[in-house]
């Protein structure tokens, strides 16, 4: 039996190519791309405006990839839902949606697990089992927008997995989440996260995105940033920084700055001291997140008045800085902690 191929990871481009090699005319290529991305159909069926046949003869070509949801948590302190998706084979993996006054924002996945390791990070410790196709990346905007019935206008790449280790089809789902034909998101209004792999990190500041960059930073010395992320091994704070300013110089876009506060760790005056130092000449911000406590590791989080302390220091010494609001803490809000927990169930 023929592979089928996944229809909702090809671009628009490629959609008209393999259509045409079918025969079709140009315009069902537009047709086509609006249910799968705009209407973001689950099936062949939902596409009523083509021919049966030509519905039967897609779906003997191409599949739909179409995420299940298994599980949903809603906030009851602040809307904030959790999701647990199914794929197709077996995998499960989280995305979030936020409402914020300026929209409606979803936070997805990018790899099954991780293997950057990250010592406070759930969606690590079991490391990676795959990377996410750019469908599967772009059906968890599609199945949320669904169960609302409300547009997603801001996307973070937050989730489990590192983005920057699934470059191409996480290059592939930036084109398409911003494609006009499709959802539309602005390219502003998306935020990818890495922990610092420097060669990706270069390689995405020629690509000509206007998409924010956040650097998981954590620390403001080497030897910190090492104990809390292993791939600071690999390249240290000097090397990570020099491709920050890069990205800003070849994009004109500010970078984030992610520092989670970790009691005792990296949360003292002298912390806020340094990291003030190492930003100086950094164009960006600093967002501060307070850690989310995961039950296989010893890390506390830093109580409110050395988070204050912490934000004080840093905007006395001119650096723009946030405290990230907490969303659905009730609902095990934090990266992978709803999956972990769902697999510890299955396991019994």
């Amino acid at each position: 039996m023929m592979e089928k191929t996944d229809i909702r990871s090809l671009t628009y481009e490629e959609l008209s190519e393999e259509l045409g090699g079918m025969g079709l005319e140009r315009y069902r290529a537009e047709q086509i791309f609006r249910w799968l991305h705009e209407k973001a159909a689950a099936s062949f069926d939902e596409m009523t405006n083509l021919p049966r046949t030509l519905r039967q003869s897609l779906a003997e070509r191409y599949e739909v990839v179409t995420l299940k949801a298994v599980d949903m948590r809603a906030s009851a302190l602040d809307g904030t839902r959790k999701y647990l998706f199914a794929l197709a084979d077996g995998n499960v993996i989280e995305s979030v949606l936020m409402r914020y006054k300026f929209g409606n924002s979803v936070c997805i996945s990018s790899q099954v697990g991780c293997r950057m390791g990250c010592r406070f990070c759930a969606s690590t410790l079991d490391g990676l089992a795959r990377d996410l196709r750019a469908s599967e990346m772009l059906d968890q905007i599609y199945r949320i927008g669904r169960d609302i019935g409300e547009r997603i206008s801001h996307v973070v790449v937050m989730g489990s997995g590192e983005p920057l280790d699934n470059y191409d089809n996480l290059l592939r789902f930036l084109r398409m989440a911003s494609d006009e034909r499709g959802m539309n998101i602005s390219q502003r209004n998306i935020t990818v996260s890495t922990c610092g792999l420097v060669p990706q990190m270069r390689r995405l500041a020629g690509e000509r995105l206007q998409i924010t960059l956040a650097l998981s930073l954590h620390a403001s010395d080497d030897e910190t940033r090492r104990e809390l992320m292993p791939i600071a091994k690999r390249y240290p704070l000097g090397e990570v920084l020099d491709a920050c300013r890069n990205y800003y110089e070849k994009t004109g876009r500010r970078m984030t700055f992610e520092y989670s506060l970790v009691r005792g760790i990296n949360d003292t005056e002298k912390h806020a001291d340094a990291l003030a130092r190492l930003l100086r000449d950094q164009h960006g911000h600093v967002n501060l997140i307070p850690v989310n406590p995961i039950r296989e590791r010893d890390f506390a989080r830093s109580d409110r008045k050395h988070i204050e302390a912490f934000k004080n220091c840093l905007e006395k010494r001119g650096i723009n800085v946030t405290i990230r609001r907490e969303m659905g803490s009730d609902i095990d809000g934090a990266c992978g902690q709803l999956r972990r927990s769902y697999i510890r169930e299955k396991e019994g």
